[in-house]
């Protein structure tokens, strides 16, 4: 008996609050549906209408979209990802930083690697090497052709023959230091850094990259609106034949494949497309 009734009691009811019925409440839940597509709107891409009603109709949470959740998904044009690279899984690996690596060394510099050395690249140092000659050619000129020309009508033989004779040693000093920018190349493999240089008397300097403990490029503002820079490499050894390297053209380029060459040379073989144990 209840409250003093005369009702008998039901063994399955439990003395609780009904709870109030919300709008929606009737249809299924949507894991009951074989096809997400036929459940109900209020169960797909949003919040439950009403899942956060209370007594007296008041809501809970808020009701704008929830984020990560009813957000549409972010969309790429072609031209956004034009430069981006993918690997065969199809996760980009961001944009190309450095430039396609060279085939085939120069006839000059396949002389001095060794069978087994993979070839990475060769540099000629910037033409801003040869202003320093160049300039001197062109002062030379102008001054010895005026004084030649002066001396000529002065009817001062011995002279004029001494100003032309000036003239040729100094336009030979200059085609001497233009044959040696041409013969000088930087050069980077797998196993060393090279610097070659010299026509008559060939020197030729080598710093293994596994023994580079700090490498760094410095670039003059003149350096910078001309895109050339001065590389210092430091090793463990305290005679270093191969320390600093100037006027080095595109000194970003070369600073990136050095390091990469470095840290991370399986990459480097997979952009040429070889495995990193391929002879």
């Amino acid at each position: 008996m209840i409250g003093g009734l005369g009702e008998p009691e039901d063994p399955d009811r439990r003395d609780t609050e009904n709870i109030p019925r919300t709008r929606g409440e009737a249809n299924p839940p949507p894991d009951e549906f074989s096809d997400p597509q036929d459940a109900p709107t209020h169960f797909v891409g949003k919040a439950t209408v009403g899942a956060g009603v209370g007594a007296g109709g008041a809501t809970s949470g808020h009701s704008g979209p929830r984020p990560g959740i009813d957000e549409p998904f972010p969309e790429f044009s072609e031209e956004e990802l034009a430069g981006v690279r993918f690997d065969d899984a199809g996760v980009p690996l961001g944009p190309r930083r450095v430039l396609p690596l060279e085939d085939e060394p120069s006839t000059l510099v396949a002389r001095y690697l060794f069978p087994t050395e993979r070839y990475r690249g060769e540099w000629k140092r910037h033409w801003v090497h040869l202003s320093q000659p160049l300039l001197s050619g062109v002062i030379a000129t102008f001054i010895l052709g005026y004084l030649s020309g002066f001396l000529a009508k002065q009817e001062m033989s011995s002279l004029w023959l001494a100003a032309v004779a000036v003239w040729i040693v100094i336009m030979s000093w200059v085609a001497w230091r233009v044959a040696d920018w041409y013969f000088d190349r930087f050069i980077l493999t797998n196993k060393r850094l090279m610097l070659i240089n010299g026509i008559i008397t060939r020197r030729v300097a080598m710093m293994p990259l596994i023994k580079v403990t700090d490498m760094k490029y410095e670039q003059s503002p003149m350096g910078r609106l001309l895109n050339y820079g001065t590389f210092v490499l430091e090793s463990a050894g305290q005679d270093q034949a191969l320390s600093k390297v100037s006027h080095m053209p595109n000194p970003n380029e070369l600073y990136l494949r050095i390091v990469e060459e470095m840290y991370e040379p399986a990459a480097v073989e997979a952009r040429l497309g070889r495995e990193p144990d391929e002879e």
